[in-house]
């Protein structure tokens, strides 16, 4: 029975820890991209910018990382999987948002 209680335990930490650590995953394209003027452009690519970055910081040693090692090993596996997704998206939504940005002649 108290195998049972850790392993729930175990588990439940787990969960909580990946959920903490987990970037935001950014679409590449979003509903209202071809409106936004060359300013909005501007600022939605510094903001995937910052997603970007976030998202590299995850996959360094942070507290939470090294609770997930300590505690539960495998859940160190879906935080940087996580993270590596949400580098990839905020890099292609940058692509994209950069794409608009030269098309409407932005910083000419």
């Amino acid at each position: 029975m108290i195998k049972i209680f850790k392993s729930i335990a175990v588990a439940s930490v787990a969960a909580s820890l990946t959920a903490c650590a987990s970037p935001e995953v950014v679409d590449k394209r979003q509903m209202g991209d071809e409106q936004l003027s060359c300013m909005q452009l501007a600022s939605e690519i510094q903001e995937a910018h910052e997603f970007e970055r976030n998202a590299q910081k995850e996959k360094g040693i942070t507290g939470t990382n090294v609770a997930a090692a300590v505690i539960f090993w495998p859940a160190i596996i879906g935080i940087y999987s996580n993270a590596n997704d949400a580098i990839k998206a905020a890099k292609a939504r940058k692509e994209h948002l950069v794409a608009l940005s030269t098309k409407k002649g932005c910083g000419s």
